[in-house]
């Protein structure tokens, strides 16, 4: 039996209560839908690198008197960590949002657009990117990718097409076909680097030997340019770090874009090729901070399938690179390149190259198919 309150407990119960009715009726509680918890974690961890960003800048602008590039304030964000107060700060704001969200009448979440996400830098790519390219990167830090042994091959089926016209001319976009993929994974130097079959032919993919060469001192170790499973676990998995190495080992032409030429270096990693999970999700986290990076709400890939797309646009040639996602996933599907502006060698739209990644693998020699067992499970 409950005891009956006395003295001044009896008026705090009073005065809670008169507060209570005081205060107007909550909202009816709307359930939750799918995936918003993820979306109120990402907001989360949005909200920590935004705060923690603005709390190294503070501290580099006091110490060193200047102007930080993006990179850098991020290091020193990580370097100095965060403090208790910015983590509460983060949370209340998400509880916030959570609370607004419950808030809305059926039908209304969502009206106006998007709404723009936190943590974008001036410096990185456009905020519903960021947003984006930081829930691809959950999606593929919480993927079971299994190790790649030295003396394994990487095996990945795509359909593709490319620009059949002439070298500089017009561009015209051949069919879509069938396209397989066999990378050797020895860290050593390696003259026979994989093969591809193509048109109902296998072609090796060799390192040129010179004549009177010793093959052995013409061998590619792996690498950027020969990247194999070992070589990306190698890679740091602090964003900023991973692509501050990244912009090292990118060279471009003279008046060329270097910003966009490490964007299709990433492209090139994720394309065809398995990585691990914590490698994966820092080269996504990584993308975001590149300038002009941007997100486009539809886009299809080789096979006609449609997706969400993660773009950056070539200004100097008037191009887009697309890297296309499942819209409900967020599963890499493939990319495509399409002219943003006319050109002499298109219109704005012509596709210019596309690809559709259909099975990821992992097998025993150069040229066996993968069985079921084998199967990787993930497009990344």
């Amino acid at each position: 039996m409950n005891a009956t309150p006395a003295g001044s407990e009896r008026q705090q119960q009073g005065e809670r209560e008169e507060l209570a009715r005081l205060l107007p009726a909550p909202p009816a509680e709307q359930p939750l839908p799918s995936g918003r918890h993820s979306h109120h974690k990402d907001v989360l961890m949005q909200l920590i690198d935004r705060d923690s960003r603005d709390a190294g800048d503070a501290h580099d602008a006091r110490d060193a008197g200047g102007v930080r590039d993006a990179a850098t304030a991020a290091a020193s964000a990580r370097r100095f960590g965060f403090s208790r107060p910015v983590l509460l700060t983060a949370c209340v704001a998400v509880a916030l949002a959570a609370g607004l969200t419950f808030g809305l009448a059926p039908g209304e979440q969502g009206k106006g657009g998007a709404t723009a996400a936190p943590g974008a830098s001036a410096d990185g790519g456009s905020r519903g990117a960021v947003v984006t390219l930081d829930r691809i990167a959950a999606v593929a830090l919480r993927g079971d990718v299994a190790p790649v042994s030295d003396s394994q091959f990487v095996y990945v089926r795509s359909t593709v097409a490319g620009n059949e016209g002439v070298f500089e001319g017009p561009v015209v976009l051949g069919k879509p076909h069938e396209r397989q993929v066999w990378f050797s994974q020895r860290t050593g130097p390696v003259v026979d680097v994989g093969l591809i079959r193509e048109d109902g032919q296998d072609w090796p993919i060799e390192v040129g030997v010179p004549d009177g060469t010793d093959p052995k001192d013409s061998g590619v170790p792996s690498g950027v340019d020969r990247p194999t499973y070992a070589w990306l676990a190698s890679l740091p998995t602090a964003p900023d770090a991973l692509l501050e190495l990244l912009y090292s080992m990118t060279s471009v032409e003279k008046g060329d874009d270097k910003d966009q030429a490490v964007f299709d270096r990433i492209g090139d990693l994720i394309g065809e090729q398995i990585m691990p999970s914590a490698t994966a999700a820092a080269v996504y986290k990584a993308t975001a901070l590149i300038p002009g990076v941007t997100e486009l709400d539809d886009a299809v890939d080789a096979a006609g399938r449609h997706g969400i797309a993660i773009a950056r646009e070539d200004t100097k040639h008037g191009t887009r690179t697309e890297w296309i996602f499942n819209r409900t996933t967020l599963d890499y599907l493939g990319q495509r390149t399409v002219f943003s502006r006319d050109t002499a060698r298109g219109k704005a739209g012509a596709v210019l190259g596309t690809s559709a990644v259909l099975e990821r693998a992992v097998v025993d020699k150069r040229g066996q198919v993968p069985d079921e067992r084998r199967r990787a499970g993930r497009s990344y």
